[in-house]
């Protein structure tokens, strides 16, 4: 989505309370809101992370302070004359505060989004002490640098793991409906639903869509997944309606009757509220690092990036893999031992499964697992195809009969993946990518489908971390090419971290 005027940074963040503190009155179907719509609550979020950033900053340089000269009043050397390193800490900690501020590290926008807020607090620390240090350097100020460069990792660490646990608090809330800008969502029907569903589906999306308006609905009601949206009128209603519902937010779906037109005078009419208006683009399945936006004399013009499958930005992945799976193999040497032991021990047969599986360009090559089920398991898989409960080409069953004992352990937390970092580190696979398919599947992929075979499979993935086998087939393949197309080292990071997380709590394996 593309915010396309802002608003006050109260009504970016919180827009609805708790049940308990708010009162609706219901006529027709359509909610209204009464005085009071919890806007404070974004200012009390931002406030708080303004108290965060600052206490962590002096934190980080007292502590700097203390490990590099301790407990003892010393002084820096300004142009020959003696300036207490306290009046330099001061200055320090104020130019980071400001930066943070100028970095606009704390826009609605942006807080509890993520990797962009990350980045704008990672940016704003780099900038900090990268223009300090030229400022010390031109004005001869004789600063240690063991205290000047201890400060800014240990700070800047400690920054963004505070934007981290807020933002998981954030969602947290936002579960209880807290935290959330209400919306209203304007367009064609198709393209209302659309965009109210995928809202709907995702927790932290941090918006709660209160109605819609859309022209013919035919209804005072539309069915929107699990929720039943109010119609509150045409698109000549939106002005009236975001005024009733006080609303924070009014999202565009598509492309209205009306056209530009349409966008202009909606615009030009929610100036001077506190109203966000908001675009959803037809994009679908583009992240935002390849979208940039170019106007030209007035006219915005969209510029999409074309993925790229090779270039140095896939050398850079590879001597990821090297170096991330030759430690994990080195690690995991001795419990990998042990597995393979018990594997053994418990059915007759060897410790690893080699299967032909299809790799990048359709290349084949063996990929090992921990052996968790019989050693006939490949044979006995026809009299199970009655009991399928896969979807499209793949083929599952929760309750499989071939499954051993030990394999019921080592699947669910996929510890009989653990053997394909040896494929990862040889380069048949790569941490981060596509499930490896099987031969019959590739055989009965449509023709799009095919676009999952352009780089290499990987031993976790976007499929790994949202729900795995509960997948249905669809959702599966437009997961993986979503990554294809939009992968980028920073999100294979978070997505190995995310895999991390799913092994301690497992779901969707079987």
């Amino acid at each position: 989505m593309t915010v396309v005027r802002p608003r006050s940074v109260a009504g970016a963040v919180g827009g609805r309370t708790p049940r308990s503190w708010r009162r609706f009155a219901v006529s027709g179907g359509v909610e209204s809101l009464r005085p009071g719509d919890g806007r404070p609550w974004a200012h009390s979020y931002l406030v708080r992370l303004r108290i965060t950033d600052t206490v962590i900053i002096l934190a980080a340089i007292g502590t700097a302070f203390v490990v590099r000269f301790g407990p003892h009043d010393v002084a820096a050397s300004v142009a020959g004359f003696p300036v207490p390193y306290a009046l330099i800490s001061l200055l320090i900690a104020l130019s980071w505060s400001i930066a943070l501020s100028a970095g606009h590290t704390r826009d609605a926008r942006v807080c509890g989004t993520g990797l962009t807020e990350y980045r704008r607090v990672a940016s704003a620390s780099a900038l900090t002490f990268g223009l300090l240090a030229i400022v010390f350097l031109v004005g001869d100020v004789n600063v240690a640098r063991g205290y000047f460069i201890l400060a800014l990792p240990a700070g800047a660490l400690a920054l963004l793991g505070s934007r981290w646990m807020w933002r998981r608090w954030l969602i947290g809330q936002q579960r209880y409906d807290h935290y959330l800008s209400r919306a209203l969502v304007v367009g064609d029907r198709d393209d209302v639903g659309y965009v109210a569903a995928q809202i709907q589906a995702k927790s932290g999306a941090a918006y709660h869509v209160v109605g819609v308006a859309t022209e013919n609905a035919g209804r005072d009601l539309i069915d929107i997944g699990t929720e039943r949206l109010p119609v509150v009128g045409g698109l000549s209603d939106v002005t009236d309606a975001a005024r009733r519902l006080g609303v924070d937010t009014v999202i565009v779906a598509g492309q209205p009757r009306g056209g530009s037109r349409y966008i202009r005078d909606l615009g030009w009419a929610l100036e001077g509220t506190a109203t966000d208006l908001v675009l959803a683009s037809r994009l679908t399945d583009v992240a935002g690092p390849r979208i940039h936006f170019r106007p030209v004399e007035g006219l915005p013009l969209i510029h999409v990036e074309i993925p790229q499958f090779e270039g140095g930005k896939h050398i850079l992945k590879r001597m990821l893999d090297i170096v991330l799976a030759g430690a994990a193999l080195i690690v995991l040497a001795v419990p990998m031992l042990i597995v393979g032991l018990l594997v053994r021990l418990d059915s007759p047969g060897p410790a690893l499964f080699r299967q032909d599986r299809v790799g990048r360009n359709g290349s084949t090559f063996k990929m090992l697992k921990f052996r968790s089920m019989v050693v006939d398991a490949e044979a006995r898989l026809a009299e199970l195809n009655d009991k399928n409960e896969g979807n499209g080409l793949l083929f599952k069953l929760k309750d499989d009969p071939r499954v051993t004992r030990i394999g019921h352990i080592i699947r669910k937390y996929s510890i009989d993946e653990f053997p394909q970092l040896w494929n990862v580190l040889v380069g048949d696979m790569s941490l981060v990518g596509p499930r490896p398919p099987l031969r019959r599947e590739v055989d009965g992929y449509e023709s799009h489908v095919h676009r999952r075979l352009y780089i290499k499979p990987g031993l976790t993935g976007m499929w790994q971390v949202n729900g795995r086998s509960d997948l249905s087939w669809e959702e599966s393949v437009r997961l993986d090419l979503y990554y294809v197309e939009n992968w980028s080292l920073t999100g294979d990071l978070v997505i190995l971290w995310r895999t991390a997380r799913v092994l301690l709590h497992p779901t969707g394996a079987y």
